[in-house]
């Protein structure tokens, strides 16, 4: 709304080198957002940054590589859907805007200052010890394990003009959001043990009210 760029525009290069550019920039960001969250890289990456900077970094280095895919995104060309009614267009608009608000509102009920390193460096400031968080399952949680993904997928795909280009962005984050689920629950696991095991046996993955089949002792 405010940039001068977009998913789509004028198409600048040959439809592969687009698209190889483009698979790149995601890589790359998929890469570093994976890699830095998992434990064993921030208890490496801990020996040279302070603990209490960690996660403001990994937030920082995430930004960073998501300002670099929007300013090298290629367009691609070429519509693969577009709904010309106007109570659809609608409906799609508001679906679009009710899958930020999950992800904005989904960061608030597990700590938005935590995720995104404000609170450890509060804390540090204040000098006082950073404490983990709890294990909660607040609103969202108890229909979805993963609401933040969730509301991704919905902004991604609810488009009344779905282009090349927006079809390949949502695409390629899909696989990338299903993959990297598998990481983070391994680890939360690891952390959170029995609770988190219980958790994941009653609770969707990503898709509300889908329910794992158990099969019955005969």
């Amino acid at each position: 709304l405010v940039v001068p760029v977009s998913i789509d525009g004028p198409v600048r290069r040959p439809f592969w080198e687009a698209v190889a550019i483009d698979a790149a920039l995601l890589l790359v960001f998929a890469l570093q957002h994976s890699i830095m969250a998992r434990p064993a890289f921030k208890r490496w990456w801990t020996r040279y940054v302070p603990q209490h900077l960690e996660r403001s970094t990994y937030v920082l280095l995430a930004s960073l590589c998501l300002i670099l895919l929007m300013w090298q995104w290629q367009p691609v060309g070429g519509i693969i859907w577009s709904v010309s009614a106007e109570w659809l267009q609608t409906v799609l608009m508001i679906t679009y805007f009710t899958g930020w608000a999950i992800v904005f509102l989904s960061t608030f009920l597990i700590n938005h200052f935590d995720l995104f390193g404000l609170r450890q460096t509060w804390l540090y400031f204040k000098g006082r010890p950073y404490t983990e968080l709890p294990f909660r399952v607040p609103s969202f949680y108890r229909v979805v394990r993963h609401p933040l993904y969730f509301g991704f997928l919905i902004a991604f795909w609810s488009a009344s003009v779905m282009t090349s280009a927006h079809l390949l962005f949502a695409a390629l984050c899909t696989g990338y959001i299903l993959t990297a689920i598998r990481f983070e629950e391994r680890d939360l696991v690891t952390h959170f043990g029995l609770k988190y095991t219980s958790y994941r046996s009653q609770i969707p993955m990503i898709i509300p009210f889908l329910r794992k089949k158990t099969r019955s002792n005969k």
